[in-house]
């Protein structure tokens, strides 16, 4: 008797016959017995046989029209990670071409949803193997769809996990490879495990109102075939409701519910020729009033995946918006498997890599030699998920860009030298800014000097495309190293200041030559110049000098605390209740700024004539000093303990009280105060705007301890919001 996995083999293999006449029945049969002994005994999480994964997989593959390599490896892809069998022992039996594959798709295998330097080396990886070979990537999407699915079998955090990861990268790439059906089912059983109240509420409505789409696409199917038949034009007409993720974004962008969505029945009309697309768009237009600016007309400017079709949007005489596609068989095979359509008609791809479909795939790899991590991420993600506007230049031809992209990014996108001569942009023969979106259809003439004087280092800001980014830091970094130096370190130097960080970065070569490696930079001019022409953000740099310079602070630290007894025992008691290193009887003040009072941690500055001013290490004077001079002028102090022990000391700060504007709240205020037994030497209120106000005081505490129970007791008075401490008035 014939096991359901012999009989889904045997299926297999007449589909793949069918599909292609020169397909290797016995080099998959094989393929099939070797991965079946390989998986022996293993389950997936369903309980199934693991054997029925791959072969599922490979009949993804099928459908999708590829070659007897690209089957096998479907069969085989899980070996080389999952079983004792290896890459030789492949090689051996089937040949280089299914080892790479499987080898390739077994490292995509290892692909981490993860942090953003991971996450880079992974799709890095990943667009290496598709630029080698597109199948790899065909493989693995095969491999991704059967896996979800069976999400539902898998832990609920790692459903959404893969559902995730899926969405983001997954479905993308089948776009952008113009395999819509792929990416649709992708889409859908992923909302299923992001969403499941928003899907099944979607499907509850769908399935509410079939009927109604059945009827109303069978009378469009007839009446459209109808005056079809009456013209001699042979065709195909289907009809369906789109797809769960389109309508569940559509009902989210317009918070809309789906009864409230009306267009969401698509009928598609399949003809034999280009001619007959356009005659059948005219007698669709007799037949339903279309909707202006609904029309689009990808047949003559394809998109960049290699769609085409004529699209536009109707309205039936039930006043119900629906949408009709108009395309060949070819352009039909092309919309729903994309690239793998290319097996079907041109036998596989030749490997000179000629195919436009995979242009942004090498334009990528060129990308990410220059980029850092998070912005090649961006790019991707603009590159896969942009929708795109669609230009012409002055002599017709078309140029596609992503949406928001400007005459910059159209000036870079023909040519180098272009974008670097380009000084200004006409947009419909008018002179427009550079910074201006294209919109489609838009004539755009990119105004050039004859001599190159180079972008505005401002335009990295602007532009939209990662290519025309790069080739701007690729002139700066080129044409400007002795300005590109000066202006990184002008711009290190100033953020160090602010931060507090420059003695500490700039007197400390092992937190210098970290930085350097880190970045793997030889120099410091090659960290100031990649700084300066925009190789690298400033942002980087500094929180990984902020990261060296805290370690070796918090290290003093700890060696000051271990030395600090041994210094306030030489130095006796203090009457002001503050010790400073290395000063005896010295005179002491207060800072006005900051109020520090005991508990707070301090600093001291070696004021000109007046003794040392402590403040606290918080207060905006410290962490504004940013001369020289003022550096060496700080000074480590500390609170006396035994000296604050006698209780004697008082320490004066400010309050700010937040209020609702109440009768008899500054006299609760007063109340508390008195009974908190504190010396007041301020207290005064105002009524700002809109009911509220704001009571100021000044107090005298000994401590940090007495002033927290202060405030909490405060905001406990009826009307007073909140209490912050201020500076002394």
């Amino acid at each position: 008797m014939t096991s359901p996995i012999q009989t889904k083999i045997d299926f297999l293999v007449e589909r793949a016959k069918k599909q292609n006449p020169n397909i290797n029945e016995k080099k998959i049969r094989a393929a099939y017995e070797c991965a079946s002994i390989a998986h022996e005994g293993q389950k997936r999480k369903n309980g199934e046989p693991y054997i029925i994964h791959p072969v599922s997989v490979a009949e993804i593959i099928v459908e999708m029209g590829l070659d007897t390599d690209s089957i096998c490896a479907g069969l085989l892809h899980d070996c080389i990670e999952d079983t004792e069998f290896g890459y030789k022992e492949i090689e051996n039996k089937f040949g280089t071409s299914v080892a790479e594959l499987v080898d390739g798709v077994t490292r995509l295998g290892m692909l981490r949803y993860s942090k953003e330097q991971e996450q880079f080396e992974d799709l890095r990886k990943m667009f290496l193997a598709m630029a080698k070979d597109i199948r790899v990537i065909l493989i693995k999407l095969a491999d991704r769809l059967h896996n979800a699915r069976t999400f539902q079998f898998l832990p609920e955090r790692k459903q959404r996990d893969k559902a995730l990861e899926t969405m983001e990268i997954y479905a993308p790439i089948a776009h952008r490879l113009g395999m819509s059906r792929i990416k649709w089912e992708l889409e859908d059983l992923s909302l299923k495990c992001l969403d499941p109240i928003g899907y099944q509420e979607i499907v509850e409505g769908l399935e509410k109102q079939s009927s109604q789409h059945e009827e109303f696409l069978n009378h469009i199917k007839e009446c459209i075939s109808e005056k079809l038949k009456e013209a001699e034009i042979e065709n195909t007409i289907s009809a369906r409701v789109k797809h769960i993720y389109s309508i569940y974004r559509k009902m989210y962008a317009q918070h809309k519910t789906i009864n409230e969505i009306y267009d969401i029945c698509a009928v598609r009309v399949i003809v034999d020729s280009v001619t007959n697309c356009y005659n059948v768009l005219g007698y669709v237009h007799d037949l339903y009033k279309p909707i202006p600016g609904r029309f689009k007309d990808y047949i003559s400017t394809p998109k960049p995946n290699g769609y085409q079709s004529l699209h536009t949007t109707v309205i039936g005489r039930e006043g119900i918006p629906f949408e009709i596609q108009i395309r060949t068989e070819e352009m039909h095979k092309m919309a729903e498997f994309g690239v793998a359509a290319h097996w079907k008609y041109k036998q596989g791809l030749d490997k000179t890599g000629n195919e436009q479909a995979f242009a942004w795939i090498r334009q990528l790899l060129e990308a990410q030699q220059d980029t850092e991590a998070e912005d090649f991420i961006k790019a991707i993600k603009v590159d896969l998920f942009a929708d795109e506007v669609f230009v012409f230049t002055p002599k017709g031809d078309v140029v596609n860009m992503p949406a928001g992209a400007t005459p910059i990014d159209l000036a870079y996108a023909i040519h180098s030298a272009v974008g670097n001569r380009m000084v200004g942009a006409k947009i419909n023969g008018r002179i427009a800014p550079i910074d201006s979106q294209l919109k489609n259809g838009d004539i755009v003439e990119i105004l050039t000097s004859k001599e190159t004087h180079g972008p505005s280092r401002n335009w990295v800001k602007i532009v939209k495309t990662t290519e025309a980014r790069n080739k701007i830091k690729q002139w700066f970094k080129k044409e400007c190293r002795e300005e590109n130096i000066e202006q990184g370190k002008a711009e290190l130097d100033r953020e160090l200041k602010a931060n507090l960080m420059y003695n500490g970065f700039y007197e400390n070569e092992e937190i210098q030559k970290n930085v350097l490696q880190k970045f793997t930079f030889s120099s410091m001019d090659e960290l100031y110049a990649a700084i300066g022409y925009g190789g690298i953000t400033i942002t980087k740099v500094l929180n990984k000098i902020k990261d060296d310079v805290m370690k070796v602070r918090k290290a003093q630290e700890k060696v000051d605390k271990l030395e600090q007894p041994q210094a306030d025992k030489k130095k006796g008691k203090s009457e002001s209740g503050v010790m400073v290193e290395g000063i005896d009887n010295c005179l002491v003040k207060f800072a006005r700024c900051c109020t520090p009072i005991p508990g707070d941690d301090i600093i001291g500055f070696v004021t000109r004539g007046y003794g040392v001013s402590i403040h606290r290490k918080d207060c905006v004077n410290v962490r504004n000093h940013n001369s020289k001079d003022e550096e060496n002028r700080w000074i480590r102090v500390w609170w006396d303990e035994e000296s604050l022990d006698n209780k004697k000391n008082r320490f004066s700060t400010g309050l700010q009280i937040s209020t609702k504007s109440r009768i008899g709240v500054l006299s609760d205020v007063a109340v508390l105060l008195a009974q908190a037994h504190v010396n007041v030497h301020e207290l005064s209120a105002r009524d700002l705007n809109d009911g509220f106000g704001m009571i100021t005081a000044v107090v005298d505490v000994s401590g940090i301890g007495q002033l927290d129970n202060i405030i909490n007791r405060l905001k406990k008075i009826k009307g007073v919001l909140d209490v912050t401490r201020t500076a002394e008035n």
